[in-house]
């Protein structure tokens, strides 16, 4: 008998999405019948400028191997500043994930309109494409033992009180 043929690597992307643009282009790109790749799990905000970005470092701590961030483009905003402010963010938060030691190229950020269904296929498909090539990122898996290894139970960190007359 011959041995089964290894399994191709194919990455978990999450993707934290505007309501107002992003995922009306990727609604687009599907009523369209554009295909991109399925390895993408969307998760819609009402605005990236409220996203908190402990979700990114939360995805890779579950099993991402990439991490898509998009919105609308400057100045489109349906809540005026919001890309703004998760653009600033963003800037400040990079160094914060290369100290915890999380690949920078494994986040993306992008402005994707509702009208730009094609451009979300290309986004997710480079996205895609570039995750396979870098490979399963294990890394997460040391962020969760981290926070196991501080408390296995709810109660783990709290000293119990024995009653007076049980001694």
């Amino acid at each position: 008998m011959s041995e089964p043929m290894p399994m191709s690597f194919e990455p978990k992307i999450i993707a934290f999405v505007c309501n107002w643009c992003t995922y009306l282009g990727a609604d687009l790109a599907g009523t369209n019948r554009l295909e991109y790749p399925p390895n993408v799990r969307i998760i819609r905000l009402p605005c990236t400028g409220r996203i908190d970005f402990n979700l990114l470092v939360k995805a890779f701590e579950i099993g991402a191997d990439a991490v898509l961030v998009s919105g609308c483009h400057p100045g489109d905003c349906h809540y005026t500043a919001g890309n703004f402010h998760a653009r600033r963010r963003w800037m400040l938060f990079r160094s914060l994930l290369e100290t915890l030691g999380i690949e920078t190229e494994r986040i993306h950020f992008t402005w994707i309109s509702a009208a730009e269904g094609k451009k979300f296929q290309q986004v997710i498909g480079e996205i895609t494409a570039t995750a396979r090539a870098m490979g399963p990122y294990a890394a997460y898996q040391g962020l969760s033992q981290v926070q196991v290894g501080q408390a296995s139970t709810p109660a783990a960190g709290l000293q119990t009180r024995q009653p007076e007359d049980a001694q």
